[in-house]
C-alpha cells in the first residue's frame, strides 16, 4: 500500500503532470498530442515493417538459413511471444491506477527503450550465422515484444480514453491516422525509395546509420505524446475507488460481446491482407513492376496510390458525421476491393497499377480515419451492458491476433521465397557469368548483382501484394454489415454519467461533473502555479539583492496583460463560433423557408420514425442487456466479498 502510495505521488509531481489541462480537446492536443507526437514511434515502425525484412534477406542474406525455416519459424514465434507480452501489457494497463491515467505513463517509459532497441535491431555483429540469427532473434523480441509492445499498447488506448465527446473524438481518431499516414507515409513512400534505398543499396554500414538517427528520434517525439495527450475518461471516476475486476470477469465479458468480436475479427481479416501487401511491396516493385531499388517505381505506387489519404481526411469525418462511421467504412471497403482487382489484371502494366492503387485507396479512407472512433464506441457500449471499462484487456486481445498475424504472414511470404527460389542481390559484379542478371548497380568502388527472379515468384509477389486485398476487403465489408453499435451509443454515453454520479453520491461525496471539474482543477493548477513563480520571483530577488515590490508589480503587470490578452481571444473565439452558429442557423432558416408544408411535414415524419427506431432499438437492448448488467454487479460483489475473506 505505501509503495502504491509513492508511484502515487511520484505520477502527481508538476514535472509529469499533462500539460492539456482543458476539459474540452484543445489544438495543441491534437497537433502536438496525435499527429507530431506519435510521428516519432510510428514512423520508427513504418520503416521496420517494411524494410526489416528487406535487410534480413537482402543485406544479411539470411534467407538459405537451414533451408528457409529460420525466416519462416522465427517471426511466427517472436510474434507469438509478442502476442502474450500484448495480452500481460494489457492487464498491466487495466491495473495501473496513477494521476497521470492508465496508460500515459508507459508512453513515457517506452519512449528510450524504443530508441535503443530500434538501434540494436540493426548493429548485428559479422559473425557466424547461427550469431547473427540469435542476435536477431533477441534483438527482435526486444523491441516488438517489450519496447513497442509498451508504446503501442498505451497508444492505441489514448483515443479511446481522451473523450466521450464523440465528435471530439472522431477529430483525434483523423489527426491519429494523419500521424500514421501522412507523416510516415510520406518518409516510408517517397523519401525511402526514392532517396534513402538507392543509396544504401545492401550496404549494411548505411543501414545501420540511418535506422539509428530514425531510433534517436523516436525519444523526444514520444516524450512530447505524453505531455500533450489526456486521459478523461479514465479521470471520470478517478473519485470514486477503483473496483478490483477479476480477469475472468473481463474475458467473459469482451469474449461474450458481439460487435467487440466482430471488430477483432473484422482488423483479424484487414491486417491479414495488408501485412502480406506491405511485406510484399518492396520485392513487387523490384522485380514485378519495376527494377530493383530504381528509385521511382515503388515511390509512385505509394505516392499516387496514397494521394486519396492526404485529400480525403478533409471529407471523410463529414461523411462519417452523415451517413454513419460503418455504412462509409462498409462501402468503403466495396471501392478498396475494386481497385486492388484492377491491380490485380494487369500487375505488370504501371499506368493500371496506379490506377488501381488510387481507387483502392479511396476506399480505404473510412477504415483508416474512423475506425478506433468505431471501436471507441464499441468500448463504451461494452461499459454500458458490464458497469466497466475492459479498454486494456479488449486492446491487447485485439494486439494478440493482429500481431500473430503478422508474425505468420511474414514467415509464410519467406518461406515462399525458398520455395520460388528467391535469389538475393550480392556484392560484386556477376554479370559475365549469369544470364539471369536484372542489373548491376555502382555505388563508389561497390558493385552490387541483381538477379531476376522466377515467373513462379514474380506471381507470388503480385498475388500477396494485389490479388489478396481483393479478398479481405470484400470480407471486411460482410463483417461491417453486422455491427451497428452507434445507432444508440449517445443514449448509452447519457447512462454512464449518470452511473459515475450514483457511485459518487452513494460514497458519501459531492457530485461534481466531469466539466466543472476540469474547470476548477484548471483554476486551482494555475493559482498553483502563480504561487510558484512569487515564490522563484523572491528567491530570485533574494538572490540578486533587488527590490521584490518593484519586481512583483512589474510581475503582476506583465500577469495582467497576459490575462487581457487571453480574455480577449477567448472573446474573439466565442465571437467567432457565435457567428459560426449564428450562419449555420441562417442557412438552415433559408433551408426550410424554401420547403412547402408537405415537404416540411414529410421530414418531420421521417425524423420522427427515425427517433422511434432508435428509441425503439434501445428499449430492446436495455430489456436484453439490463439482466446482463446486474449479474456483473453481483459477480462484482462476490470477488469483493470474497476478496475481502
Amino acid at each position: 500500500m505505501a509503495e502504491e502510495k509513492a508511484k502515487g505521488r511520484l505520477w502527481s509531481k508538476k514535472p509529469l503532470r499533462s500539460a492539456i489541462q482543458s476539459r474540452n480537446v484543445t489544438g495543441k492536443e491534437k497537433w502536438l498530442g496525435y499527429l507530431i507526437g506519435p510521428a516519432g514511434a510510428l514512423l520508427l515502425n513504418a520503416v521496420l515493417a517494411t524494410y526489416l525484412n528487406i535487410y534480413y534477406t537482402d543485406v544479411l542474406n539470411l534467407s538459405p538459413l537451414w533451408n528457409g525455416l529460420y525466416l519462416m519459424i522465427f517471426p511466427i514465434v517472436s510474434k507469438i511471444l509478442d502476442a502474450i507480452t500484448n495480452f500481460l501489457m494489457g492487464s498491466i494497463i487495466d491495473h495501473t491506477h496513477t494521476k497521470q491515467g492508465k496508460a500515459r505513463p508507459w508512453i513515457l517509459l517506452s519512449a528510450p527503450l524504443l530508441a535503443i532497441t530500434g538501434i540494436l535491431l540493426f548493429v548485428v555483429p559479422e559473425a557466424n550465422p547461427t550469431v547473427q540469427a540469435i542476435w536477431v532473434m533477441i534483438s527482435y523480441n526486444f523491441f516488438y515484444s517489450v519496447a513497442f509492445t509498451m508504446y503501442n499498447m498505451s497508444h492505441s488506448l489514448m483515443v479511446p480514453l481522451s473523450t466521450r465527446n464523440v465528435s471530439q473524438r472522431g477529430e483525434l481518431s483523423v489527426f491519429n491516422q494523419i500521424s500514421t499516414i501522412m507523416v510516415s507515409g510520406i518518409v516510408v513512400a517517397l523519401v525511402f525509395p526514392m532517396v534513402v534505398m538507392p543509396l544504401i543499396g545492401v550496404d549494411r554500414s548505411s543501414w545501420i546509420l540511418v535506422m539509428s538517427i530514425l531510433s534517436i528520434l523516436a525519444l523526444p517525439l514520444t516524450i512530447l505524446e505524453y505531455y500533450f495527450t489526456r486521459e478523461r475518461i479514465t479521470e471520470e471516476g478517478q473519485d470514486n475507488e477503483p473496483k478490483k475486476i477479476p480477469l475472468r470477469l473481463k474475458m467473459k465479458a469482451v469474449f461474450s460481446d458481439r460487435y467487440l468480436m466482430l471488430l477483432i475479427l473484422y482488423f483479424f481479416v484487414y491486417t491479414l491482407g495488408s501485412s502480406f501487401k506491405n511485406t510484399a511491396l518492396p520485392y513487387y516493385c523490384n522485380y514485378v513492376l519495376g527494377t530493383y531499388n530504381d528509385g521511382k517505381t515503388q515511390t509512385l505506387v505509394s505516392v499516387l496510390g496514397g494521394i486519396p489519404m492526404g485529400i480525403g481526411i478533409f471529407a471523410v469525418w463529414p461523411l462519417a458525421k452523415k451517413f454513419g462511421k460503418r455504412n462509409v467504412t462498409m462501402f468503403g471497403f466495396l471501392i478498396y476491393a475494386l481497385g486492388s482487382l484492377i491491380c490485380w489484371i494487369a500487375p505488370t502494366n504501371l499506368y493500371v497499377v496506379l490506377v488501381g492503387q488510387f481507387i483502392k485507396n479511396i476506399g480505404g479512407l473510412p477504415c483508416a480515419y474512423v475506425f478506433m472512433a468505431l471501436f471507441a464506441d464499441a468500448l463504451d457500449h461494452l461499459e454500458w451492458k458490464t458497469g466497466f471499462r475492459s479498454d486494456g484487456l479488449a486492446m491487447s486481445i485485439y494486439s494478440l491476433l493482429t500481431t500473430i498475424i503478422s508474425g505468420i504472414t511474414t514467415g509464410l511470404f519467406n518461406y515462399s521465397l525458398q520455395l520460388g527460389h528467391y535469389q538475393a542481390p550480392v556484392m560484386g559484379d556477376y554479370s559475365g557469368i549469369s544470364n539471369a542478371v536484372q542489373k548491376t548497380v555502382t555505388q563508389g568502388s561497390n558493385v552490387t548483382t541483381v538477379f531476376a527472379q522466377s515467373d513462379t515468384m514474380n506471381n507470388l509477389f503480385t498475388f500477396f501484394f494485389v490479388g489478396f486485398e481483393v479478398i479481405t476487403g470484400l470480407l471486411c465489408a460482410l463483417i461491417l454489415l453486422f455491427v451497428n453499435v452507434e445507432k444508440t451509443i449517445t443514449k448509452k454515453q447519457q447512462v454512464l454519467v449518470e452511473r459515475q454520479k450514483e457511485a459518487c453520491l452513494a460514497a458519501g461525496k459531492t457530485w461534481i461533473s466531469f466539466a466543472d471539474k476540469a474547470r476548477m482543477e484548471q483554476e486551482e493548477q494555475a493559482l498553483e502555479a502563480e504561487q510558484y513563480a512569487l515564490q522563484e520571483l523572491k528567491a530570485r530577488c533574494e538572490k540578486e539583492h533587488t527590490n521584490y515590490e518593484a519586481a512583483l508589480a512589474k510581475h503582476n503587470a506583465a500577469k495582467a496583460l497576459r490575462d487581457q490578452k487571453a480574455a480577449e481571444k477567448k472573446a474573439k473565439q466565442d465571437a467567432k463560433e457565435m457567428t459560426a452558429k449564428q450562419k449555420k442557423a441562417e442557412k438552415e432558416a433559408r433551408k426550410e423557408a424554401k420547403k412547402t408544408p408537405e415537404q416540411k411535414a414529410e421530414e418531420q415524419l421521417r425524423e420522427r420514425a427515425k427517433q422511434e427506431k432508435v428509441n425503439a432499438l434501445y428499449h430492446e437492448e436495455e430489456t436484453k442487456f439490463a439482466p446482463v448488467y446486474w449479474r456483473y454487479q453481483r459477480a462484482l460483489k462476490l470477488a469483493e466479498e470474497a476478496e475481502g475473506k
